[in-house]
């Protein structure tokens, strides 16, 4: 389907970039991408998405927007307090791109149900804060053989990685961070965070998932970045698939 003229107008400066062009733009219509967590990482992810015009977002948290989230969760005002997140998130998208459908699911996504969530999509882009949900995702996001863009951060620091574990020498999540949901975590609330770390995180989230949708530039699957803005550094490292890990199998 062609572009329409108000879309060769939007989406102009995507179309000019040699590496996206025309077919890339029209590539991101078609798209459908779950997001995983409508907060801190979040909030940049829809945003970017939304305007880029990725054709479906699949939104799914299962919180309300609270008045401590506004120091970062940026898709969110005061008139929004007490709402769902996805709720919320989903007037902006449809207030802000006509262009994008918008699947708002206000569930806590689980073992029973992650499958289900993320089917039929082209790309997950993870950036919940609960270890044992990222573990679950990434695991889907194998047997689904979905590309997973995973999102981190903690005080002001973040983590950014592009995984397909079920390809031969490609990684997951879990070749990284091992198989132990029971370990303790830190929430936000416990250890505090920078709020502009997870729109930086969020942002370069969303570059990633349209690299996915695209194939622009290098393939950077298996690839972490590392960024710490306490020392102004990023980094990457590379991140061997784990012979032991279930992904392997």
């Amino acid at each position: 389907m062609a572009l329409t003229d108000d879309q060769l107008d939007r989406y102009a400066r995507h179309i000019i970039l040699k590496e996206v062009g025309g077919a890339g733009q029209q590539a991101l219509l078609n798209a459908s991408v779950a997001i995983v967590g409508a907060g801190g990482i979040g909030s940049p992810v829809i945003q970017y998405l939304a305007a880029a015009g990725v054709g479906r977002l699949r939104l799914i948290d299962d919180d309300v927007v609270d008045l401590s989230n506004l120091q970062r969760q940026t898709i969110f005002t005061m008139a929004d307090i007490g709402r769902p997140k996805v709720e919320a998130a989903a007037d902006w998208i449809r207030a802000a791109n006509s262009d994008v459908t918008v699947e708002p699911v206000r569930v806590r996504i689980g073992a029973d149900n992650v499958r289900e969530l993320l089917a039929d999509t082209d790309a997950i882009i993870d950036g919940c804060d609960n270890f044992a949900t990222r573990l679950t995702v990434s695991d889907a996001s194998v047997a689904l053989r979905i590309p997973l863009v995973s999102a981190a951060v903690g005080q002001f620091d973040g983590q950014l990685a592009t995984w397909r574990g079920w390809e031969a020498g490609q990684p997951c999540y879990r070749c990284l961070v091992g198989s132990d949901p029971a370990r303790d975590e830190l929430s936000c609330a416990d250890q505090g965070v920078l709020g502009a770390i997870t729109g930086i995180m969020g942002s370069l989230g969303a570059s990633e998932v349209l690299r996915v949708l695209t194939a622009f530039g290098d393939d950077v699957a298996g690839r972490l970045l590392l960024v710490d803005v306490l020392a102004f550094r990023f980094r990457t490292i590379k991140v061997s698939k784990d012979p032991a890990c279930r992904c392997a199998a």
